[in-house]
This record gives C-alpha cells, sequence and structure tokens, in this order.
C-alpha cells in the first residue's frame, strides 16, 4: 500500500490525493477486519501478534513523513510521534526480555484510530469540487485530529513506562 499512496502523493493533485486516502482507508479498514476476525475466530499466531502493529506503525509513519514534504503535516509532530514508536517499542522489547508483558490498552487503541482519522483527511487535503463537500476544510479537520492523535500518543507513551516501572519494582 505504501508505493501506491507515495506515487499518488508525488505531484500535489486533487485527485490522486484523494485516490492516496482512499488507499489508506482501505488498508485501515481491512487491518482492522483482519486483527477482528483473527481474534473472534481464534486464529490468532505469534508472528502476527509481532507483525500486524508494526505494519500499522509503518504506514501511518511512512504517510506521516510523506506529508512532511507536502507541507500537510508539521515535522516536529511527526518527530514527536515517531519517537513515541520507538521509544515504546524498544521498552516492550527490553520488558519482554525480562519477561515483562506490558500488554496494550485502550490509550493506544485511541492513539491508532486518531491517526488514521487524522491522515485521511490530510492525504484527501484539497476542496471536492462537490457542492455538498465543497466547504469542508479536510487540512484543518486532518490537523486537529492529528493534535487529538498526538495527545494520546504521548499519554499513551508515559503509561507505557510507568507501567514498566510498576512491573520492574
Amino acid at each position: 500500500m505504501v508505493p501506491v499512496i507515495a506515487l499518488a502523493l508525488v505531484r500535489d493533485d486533487p485527485i490522486l490525493s484523494f485516490f492516496a486516502a482512499a488507499v489508506f482507508s482501505v488498508a485501515m479498514v481491512t487491518d482492522y477486519l483482519d486483527g477482528f476476525f483473527a481474534r473472534k475466530l481464534h486464529i490468532e499466531s505469534d508472528l502476527g501478534k509481532l507483525l500486524d502493529p508494526l505494519a500499522d506503525k509503518f504506514l501511518i509513519v511512512t504517510v506521516l513523513i510523506m506529508l512532511i514534504q507536502l507541507g500537510r503535516v508539521p515535522a516536529w509532530m511527526v518527530a514527536v510521534i515517531v519517537g513515541r514508536e520507538l521509544a515504546v517499542t524498544g521498552l516492550r522489547s527490553i520488558a519482554a526480555e525480562k519477561h515483562i508483558v506490558i500488554p496494550a490498552d485502550w490509550l493506544g487503541k485511541y492513539k491508532t484510530a486518531f491517526q488514521c482519522v487524522a491522515l485521511i483527511p490530510l492525504l484527501v487535503h484539497h476542496p471536492i469540487p462537490l457542492p455538498v463537500l465543497s466547504r469542508l476544510q479536510f487540512q484543518e479537520a486532518g490537523e486537529f485530529f492529528l493534535w487529538v492523535a498526538m495527545f494520546f500518543s504521548i499519554w499513551s507513551g508515559v503509561e507505557y513506562f510507568v507501567g514498566y516501572a510498576r512491573a520492574g519494582s
């Protein structure tokens, strides 16, 4: 999915931006359904539990980085979000070596959801030439949800480190 989104964003074109948002949306919906059915049908695998969150992070972070170049997101916000992802992933690896399990909680799920909700309008960015949708300000909506996502990123990151400190003592 990342190469398709990247190609669509090479030019700052309204149609290609909408296409990139559609591809990203399909990726997120199919990822959600994959996880939902894996849990419901009890067909989860250890490899899937490892790779699925990494694939989600890779897609979201890559799209965020691509949007910096287009001037749709500030680089410092992406740095905060990426820094949190790296710190938490590293912490979970260290915890796993010590047989400490730090499960994902609702804050992390909110973080991911708001990141996805932010990225869709940030990908669209341009006004849609339909009378009903022409008043929607996609960029502003995306920026708002990116602030919310960053809030949950920081909060959940702090919670992971607090959880690790409690479990280690």
